[in-house]
């Protein structure tokens, strides 16, 4: 993986489009959080339901700043000993967060990934949606081979790269109860 690869995802990101990368278990998909076309875009690719809202993720806690209400979550030192790592965490969102990605909830789910690919591009651009790069009911691409059955051409880019060692997508805990929402890991 070059800086150079990292830098035309980022680019395509920036100019509102949406791509596909390697996560800690499956390929991903992502978009700005912030531009609602790409954001419609990516859910009218992957048939999913505006209401059920997106993972964001982040290189830094300080990326997430604008999304995360951090000043209300109660759990703060243990979510932030999961991180950078395979565990999204269910927060209450920023005001300024975008409703679109927040679904029919006021919480937002985030995570700090210690993925080199995911780490990298967020470094470069910000945050990222980080989606499951597969259509509704269908099970997640785990090569580009399969993002591209799924998607075709309708990508801006595919970010090749090694997927991590986690054998399913990542955890979903809730910050204020603890409990797992989602089971995720090997």
């Amino acid at each position: 993986m070059t800086n150079s690869h990292i830098q035309i995802a980022a680019d395509a990101i920036e100019n509102g489009g949406v791509i596909a990368y390697p996560t800690e278990a499956v390929f991903g998909m992502g978009c700005s959080p912030w531009n609602e076309d790409a954001l419609e875009r990516l859910l009218l690719l992957k048939q999913r339901p505006l209401a059920k809202g997106l993972i964001t993720v982040a290189a830094s806690k300080s990326q997430l700043n604008n999304l995360v209400d951090f000043a209300r979550v109660g759990k703060l030192n243990e979510i932030l000993q999961s991180w950078p790592g395979p565990v999204t965490w269910v927060m209450p969102a920023h005001e300024s967060a975008p409703q679109k990605i927040l679904g029919e909830n006021q919480e937002i789910a985030v995570r700090i990934s210690a993925h080199p690919v995911v780490s990298e591009l967020c470094r470069v651009c910000g945050p990222i949606i980080s989606t499951s790069a597969n259509t509704a009911n269908q099970p997640p691409a785990k090569s580009i081979e399969s993002v591209r059955t799924y998607f075709g051409q309708s990508l801006d880019y595919i970010l090749s790269g090694e997927l991590g060692s986690e054998g399913r997508p990542t955890e979903i805990r809730h910050a204020r109860t603890g409990r797992i929402l989602r089971a995720g890991g090997s």
